[in-house]
C-alpha cells in the first residue's frame, strides 16, 4: 500500500496542469524582456497566485469567467519534453498563470528540455521563490513584479523574500507593466529596497495603437533612468492572437 500511495504521488509530481502549449505548427517568438524576437515554445501553465485587472491570459485563472473543464488540461512532463524537442527551436518559455505553482514537477521538466540542448525561460510574477534545483546553467527568469496598477494588495504581490532570491541568483531580470511616468517612481522604490537588477520596463497593453502610445508617453523618463525598454512583439506582430 505504501508504494503504491508513493507512485500516486510520484505521478502527480510528474504532471503538469496547463493552458496551452504552442510555436510548433505555427511558430512564433519571445514576446517580452531580454530575448524578444528570439524563436520559441511556448509552455504556458494553468493556475496563478494573482488577479491582476489588466492580466491577459485570464483563461488561465479566472474560473467566473472562464470555464475550468475547457481551459485546463492534465500533460505528463514526458510528453511536454517530447513535444518540446520535435521542434528544432532552442528557446523553451513556461508561462502561466505563475508557473511556480507547479515547480517540482517543473524541475524534471527543465532537467528534460536542458539535456537535449534547449535553453528555458520562466515568466513569474516573482512572489514564489525558485526551487534550488531550478537555479541551474541554462535557466533564466523574467520576473515580472507587480505594481498598483494591477489592483492587488502590496503584501500579495510583493513578497520580500521570494525577490530577494531572485535577485541574488544572477539568473533573472526584472520586467514591470507600466502604464504612466509617476510609476516608474514606484518601480525605483521597488528596485532600491530588494536591490533589483536589470531593470526592463514595458508598456501596458493588447493593442498595437495602445503600445505606441503609452510607449511614447514612457520613453524619455525611462531612457533618463537608463533601465531598458522593452516591447511587446506579439502584439505587435500578431494582434495578440491566442497561441502566438
Amino acid at each position: 500500500m505504501t508504494d503504491t500511495l508513493e507512485q500516486q504521488h510520484l505521478d502527480r509530481e510528474l504532471h503538469l496542469i496547463i493552458s496551452e502549449v504552442f510555436g510548433d505548427t505555427k511558430p512564433t517568438f519571445q514576446g517580452e524582456g531580454p530575448s524578444t524576437g528570439v524563436p520559441a515554445l511556448f509552455i504556458r501553465l494553468a493556475q496563478c497566485n494573482l488577479t491582476c485587472s489588466w492580466c491577459d491570459t485570464k483563461y488561465t485563472w479566472d474560473w467566473k469567467q472562464y470555464d475550468i473543464k475547457k481551459e485546463t488540461h492534465r500533460r505528463s512532463v514526458d510528453e511536454l519534453i517530447t513535444w518540446a524537442l520535435a521542434c528544432d527551436t532552442e528557446l523553451v518559455v513556461i508561462s502561466g498563470g505563475e508557473p511556480l505553482l507547479q515547480q517540482r514537477a517543473l524541475v524534471h521538466l527543465v532537467r528534460g528540455l536542458l539535456a537535449d540542448g534547449k535553453r528555458v525561460e520562466f515568466e513569474t510574477n516573482g512572489t514564489v521563490a525558485p526551487d534550488p534545483q531550478l537555479l541551474m546553467d541554462g535557466v533564466r527568469f523574467n520576473v515580472s513584479p507587480k505594481l498598483a496598477n494591477s489592483g492587488v494588495a502590496e503584501d500579495k504581490r510583493v513578497i520580500p523574500t521570494a525577490l530577494e532570491v531572485f535577485a541574488s541568483s544572477g539568473r533573472a531580470v526584472f520586467k514591470f507593466v507600466t502604464r504612466t511616468v509617476a510609476e516608474l517612481d514606484e518601480i525605483q522604490q521597488l528596485v532600491d529596497r530588494h536591490h533589483l537588477a536589470p531593470v526592463y520596463v514595458m508598456p501596458e497593453g493588447t493593442t498595437a495603437e495602445r503600445l505606441i502610445e503609452t510607449t511614447r508617453v514612457l520613453a524619455d523618463a525611462v531612457a533618463v533612468r537608463k533601465w531598458h525598454f522593452t516591447q511587446r512583439l506579439h502584439v505587435l506582430a500578431f494582434a495578440d492572437a491566442r497561441g502566438r
